[in-house]
């Protein structure tokens, strides 16, 4: 008769175990590829100064979570916290600020701000919640055209720009070094054709690092949430070295977005690329 009720119970506990069968919309892994919680995540980063997060731009679900680690994070740092994003250039930082302010209406705000096609769906929640709660939100990307300009011209011709266009830039010259056995060097020069054209366009993305992590660096704020491209912040690169030149005060922590067939586990290609991981399946809806 025991045995015959311990049956029956497991029988019905796999039977109410399979109804509650679901499919999991993304996952949360450390650096040693072991799965936590949203809440162990945010216990871990808190701490930081600087939180990068990678993200994969049309992934919808890094989009909602990055909300929710700015919902998380101010509730811990109130005051001291600051939001900031690579979508944003630095020469808009006055419309944005007159957004916040409610100085202009959201119309005025979307027609001069040079926003990204997929800001309304992607990335307007992020600064919505900015707004509400009064958090200074700084748009740390370099002007567009003075990346286009580098990729044209080299770092070097920065230093014939006015002095204006200079306050949008971190101080000159920018530190970069080419190294050719850099994947990412490596990825640039078999799409350009050729090895100038390929240090020229490895010296744009570093004018874009490097202007970046100068706006992190000089908002002053001790707690700073900034999201931006997985390229910007995968294996500590990109971002990182130049916030520890500008600011080696600041403690720096980095999420990565990653796709995969497979969610249960960190596949062994992705680990080394960040602290944390945002594990999506493959299959995944996306925003565009």
């Amino acid at each position: 008769m025991r045995y015959i009720i311990i049956t029956f119970t497991l029988l019905f506990t796999l039977s109410v175990n399979a109804q509650k069968g679901y499919k999991k919309a993304y996952t949360i892994f450390d650096s040693e590829g072991k799965e936590i919680g949203y809440e162990t995540l945010i216990k871990k980063i808190s701490p930081y100064n600087v939180v990068l997060f990678g993200e994969i731009h049309n992934c919808a679900i890094a989009h909602w979570l990055e909300l929710e680690v700015a919902r998380s994070l101010y509730t811990q740092h109130g005051n001291e916290f600051t939001m900031g994003a690579e979508m944003f250039e630095a020469d808009n930082q006055l419309i944005i600020d007159e957004y916040m302010q409610r100085v202009i209406t959201y119309d005025r705000f979307e027609d001069e701000a040079r926003l990204w096609p997929n800001y309304s769906t992607d990335y307007y929640p992020f600064v919505y919640f900015a707004k509400e709660n009064n958090i200074p939100f700084v748009a740390t990307n370099v002007p567009r055209r003075y990346a286009n300009v580098v990729k044209n011209k080299g770092l070097q011709y920065l230093d014939s720009l006015s002095q204006e266009a200079k306050s949008y830039l971190p101080p000159l010259p920018v530190t970069f070094k080419q190294e050719e056995e850099n994947s990412a060097f490596s990825l640039m020069q078999m799409f350009s054709g050729s090895e100038s054209n390929a240090e020229y366009m490895a010296q744009a993305q570093a004018i874009k690092d490097a202007t970046m992590a100068w706006n992190i660096a000089k908002s002053g704020s001790k707690y700073f949430l900034h999201i931006n491209g997985n390229y910007h912040s995968d294996f500590k690169q990109g971002i990182v070295p130049y916030l520890s030149e500008y600011a080696p005060q600041l403690s720096v922590v980095t999420i990565c977005n990653v796709r995969q067939d497979d969610i249960t586990s960190l596949e062994d290609e992705n680990k080394g690329r960040a602290d944390f991981y945002i594990a999506v399946p493959t299959d995944m809806s996306v925003s565009y």
